[in-house]
């Protein structure tokens, strides 16, 4: 009988606070368990890059591999904050560096249909009794993220049939590498048993036994590098005979020396880099206010309507992290302000849906205005107070107005957004009756950048 030890690590979303920890550990336990002649492997499924941390956005995440890079992964795969966090040039160049191979089984260059060059559509790897494990690694499918960079995701179903045909005659076992999802993972469990386990990410789920379905293990590791997974597999006769999952909380284990400095390192370097990069300069300091306009929020709906070309902008205050100081604007500046992944979204209605969209938005705005809103792009804090620019609301007579005037039923009006908007579920009518547009490349800090740069050249600040 062989045993098998696989340790994985998903959504670390550049929190580099836990990787010393996280790299000491997985490289003492690979060495320890080479030595007892066992086989090891380690995976890593997906969002390791998080431009929220100011190292992450001065790189374009390849600092992330580099760190990576420590452990001498046997293979990753991408998530969503790889695949949409980055325009398709950064995204081919991302793992330039990695001394590990890249496993995606559903993502494709939209202009020549084939797999991108950085990547594998399988990856086939061996024990040391000669057992042959057949990966694949599936990503999150977010077309309208992904069309506009360059790239034809492909739902689950459209692939793994194909993959398990190519792979079956040439393995022993199969594992997938899912940055799907816990639902999606159980259901393709239920209805593909060949796939002896299924290692999860994207949700943030953490399972600290596994969980069975069918005839697959389902493992995950939960979020942030808060945990490290490990599944044990014994075989006998080439087969799996058993599996288990457990996770090793990160707090638990022991701290390098030069933990802290290594943290505060990885900072301070991002800090450095974006505060090179200077933008424009400001003559007076711009306020916000999480729970009403502000100076720095009317900037920022400015800044959405002249890159769309809209006549109208909404936002939540709550995007806006810090006021923004009298003088040099950095890149680090807005970073730390904008630090959300967020792309503008132009979206057109008719008249009748934008006075339903808008009655959704003072529905809701009341339970917005402290709600601690986590994820799908938002790394603030809380969602702050709705802002509107160019559309207004009478709360006395409930009628909406576009630029002063009373909306007709019948026009198309046309405003400006985050995607954000779009994904969250308190403004329906945007995703179900709105014709979208995602604006690529810039997220929604490149975009005031640009504004302050036209608006607050260097040149002009007053000494």
């Amino acid at each position: 009988m062989e045993r098998v030890h696989i340790y994985h690590t998903n959504d670390i979303h550049s929190h580099f606070e836990n990787w010393p920890r996280i790299s000491a550990y997985l490289r003492e336990e690979s060495k320890r368990l080479e030595q007892e002649n066992e086989t090891v492997f380690s995976f890593d499924i997906g969002d390791a890059c998080d431009r929220v941390h100011p190292l992450t956005e001065a790189t374009d995440g390849t600092a992330n591999i580099l760190l990576l890079n420590e452990v001498r992964y046997d293979a990753v795969t991408i998530g969503n904050n790889e695949g949409i966090g980055s325009s398709k040039k950064q995204l081919s160049h991302l793992y330039d560096e990695a001394n590990f191979p890249v496993v995606i089984s559903n993502l494709f260059d939209a202009k020549t249909g084939y797999p991108p060059e950085w990547a594998k559509v399988f990856h086939i790897i061996q024990t040391k009794s000669g057992h042959k494990i057949g990966l694949f690694g599936l990503t999150a499918p977010f077309p309208t993220s992904y069309k506009p960079i360059g790239w034809d995701v492909k739902n689950p179903d459209e692939v793994i049939g194909d993959i398990l045909e190519m792979i079956t005659p040439l393995v022993d076992s199969i594992i997938l590498l899912s940055h799907l999802g816990i639902g999606e993972d159980q259901r393709i469990a239920e209805l593909y048993p060949m796939i002896s386990v299924i290692i999860g990410s994207h949700t943030h789920h953490l399972l600290p036994n596994g969980k069975v379905v069918r005839n697959t293990l389902l493992a995950a590791a939960g979020k942030y590098g808060q945990y490290v997974g490990h599944i044990e597999l014994e075989i006998e006769r080439n087969k799996i005979i058993a599996a288990k999952a457990t996770v090793k909380e990160t707090a638990t284990i022991k701290a390098p020396e030069n933990e802290n400095k290594m943290i505060e390192g990885y900072e301070q370097k991002g800090y450095l880099l974006l505060n090179e990069q200077v933008i424009a300069a400001i003559p007076d300091t711009f306020s916000v206010n999480w729970h009403g306009k502000s100076e720095l929020v009317e900037v920022g709906l400015e800044a959405l309507k002249e890159y769309a070309h809209t006549d109208a902008a909404i936002l939540n205050a709550g995007l806006f992290m810090q006021p923004l100081i009298e003088g040099t604007v950095t890149k680090n500046d807005l970073h730390k302000i904008l630090p959300h992944p967020m792309r503008i979204l132009r979206c057109t209605l008719d008249g009748e849906n934008l006075i339903r969209m808008i009655y959704e938005m003072e529905k809701n705005r009341l339970f917005l205005r402290n709600f601690p809103i986590k994820g799908i792009g938002f790394r603030g804090k809380i969602f702050g107070e709705i802002c509107y620019n160019g559309v207004a609301y009478d709360k006395m007579t409930g009628e909406v107005s576009w630029l002063g005037k009373p909306i007709e039923r019948t026009k198309q009006y046309t405003f400006a957004t985050v995607d954000h908007f779009m994904f969250i579920p308190f403004f329906p009518t945007i995703e179900i009756k709105g014709e979208n547009e995602v604006l690529f490349p810039y997220f929604i800090r490149n975009v005031v950048a640009q504004y302050l740069k036209k608006h607050y050249p260097i040149d002009k600040l007053i000494r």
